[in-house]
C-alpha cells in the first residue's frame, strides 16, 4: 500500500470489521517498515530516487496485468493526471526523505496531512472546517513546531531537505486525498484499482526526472550487484501492490474515520524498525512533538465520524 493510493468508494457492507481492520493494519505495517528495502537499494548504488523509479515501474506493470479486467472503466480524465502526479511527489519525497533523512521525524512531519487535507478540502471541495477542527490543525501545527524547535535554528522549520521532502510528501498525500474522493464523486463507476495504477504510472513519471536532477553523479550498482537489486526490487514492487490490494479491500468496507485511525499504525511499526534496523530514537521533545501530531491525527478520526441519523420523535 502506497501512502498515496488512499482511496475511499462505496462499497459492500461490512460483515467482518475485525478482517478489514486487520487489513488496513497488514497494509500501514508494508510502508511502516518499506523505507528498509529502499535503503538497501540506494546502499547497492541505486540512490534513493533511483530506487524509486524502478520499484514503482515494476508495481505499475504487475498492478496493470492484475488489474488489466478494470482498466476498461479508464476515462481521459484531468482528475488522473492529477491524481498520478500528486502520488509521484508523495511516493519520491517519501522514499528520498526516509532514505537520506531520520526516518521517525520524516514520517511525522509527513502525517501532517490532516492540516494540509482540511486547507485542500476547504479551497477546492467547499469544506468548511468546525472549530474542532481547527483545534486539531491547531494540535498538529503546535506539535510540528515543538518537534522542530531549536535554540539555535530559532524558527521552527525543516533543518534539511529530508525533513522538507516528508512534509512536501504529506501535501501530495492530503492532495492526492482530496482529488481522489473527488473523483470518486465525479466518476463513481470507474473502479478503485485504476487509480491506484495511476498512482503508480504517477510515481514513475515523478521519481524518474527527479532522480537524474538530484542524482546525477550515482554510476549505479556494483558490478555483480544487479541481479540482487533486481530481486529484491521485484519483491518490494510485489509486496506494495499486494498490499495494496489488501488495503482496498478495507477500505471499501470500513468508515474513513476508522481508516484514518488504524493509518496511524503505520508510525507504531516505523518507530519499532527505525529503532531495531537503524538505530533511531527520539528526544523527549521530538517524541512530545510527535505525539501530538498522532492524537491531531487520531482525534481527527474521532471527531469527523458520522452521526446517526435520529429517529422520529416519539
Amino acid at each position: 500500500m502506497s501512502p498515496s493510493s488512499l482511496a475511499l468508494q462505496p462499497g459492500a457492507a461490512d460483515h467482518d470489521p475485525v478482517k478489514s481492520s486487520l487489513s488496513i493494519l497488514l497494509g500501514a505495517s508494508v510502508w511502516g517498515i518499506a523505507w528498509f528495502p529502499y535503503r538497501v537499494l540506494a546502499g547497492w548504488g541505486l540512490g534513493g530516487l533511483r530506487a524509486a523509479a524502478l520499484v514503482s515501474l515494476i508495481a505499475a506493470a504487475i498492478a496493470m496485468l492484475a488489474f488489466r479486467r478494470h482498466l476498461g472503466g479508464l476515462r481521459q480524465s484531468w482528475l488522473f493526471l492529477a491524481i498520478g502526479a500528486a502520488a509521484g511527489i508523495t511516493n519520491a519525497g517519501f522514499v528520498w526523505g526516509s532514505v537520506n533523512g531520520h526516518v521517525m521525524r520524516v514520517l511525522l512531519l509527513f502525517y501532517l496531512t490532516p492540516v494540509w487535507t482540511a486547507l485542500f478540502a476547504r479551497l477546492w471541495l467547499g469544506e468548511r472546517l468546525s472549530a474542532t477542527g481547527f483545534g486539531l490543525v491547531a494540535l498538529a501545527l503546535g506539535g510540528a513546531g515543538l518537534m522542530l524547535w531549536s535554540p539555535q535554528a530559532g524558527v521552527p522549520l525543516p533543518a534539511n531537505l529530508a525533513e522538507w521532502a516528508g512534509l512536501v510528501a504529506g501535501m501530495g498525500f492530503a492532495v492526492n486525498n482530496v482529488l481522489s474522493r473527488h473523483a470518486g464523486q465525479r466518476l463513481p463507476q470507474v473502479d478503485g484499482r485504476v487509480r491506484t495504477v495511476a498512482v503508480f504510472l504517477g510515481s514513475v513519471a515523478v521519481s524518474a526526472p527527479c532522480a537524474l536532477w538530484l542524482e546525477p553523479a550515482l554510476a549505479g550498482p556494483a558490478a555483480g550487484r544487479e541481479g540482487a537489486v533486481l530481486l529484491l526490487a521485484v519483491a518490494l514492487a510485489g509486496t506494495l501492490v499486494l498490499g495494496n490490494a489488501i488495503v482496498q479491500y478495507g477500505l471499501q468496507r470500513l468508515p474513513a474515520n476508522r481508516v484514518s485511525l488504524l493509518m496511524l499504525f503505520e508510525i507504531v511499526v516505523a518507530a519499532l524498525s527505525s529503532w531495531w534496523l537503524a538505530a533511531e530514537t527520539l528526544s523527549w521533545k521530538e517524541g512530545a512533538g510527535g505525539l501530538c501530531i498522532v492524537a491531531a491525527g487520531a482525534l481527527s478520526g474521532l471527531v469527523h465520524r458520522p452521526r446517526a441519523a435520529r429517529g422520529p420523535a416519539q
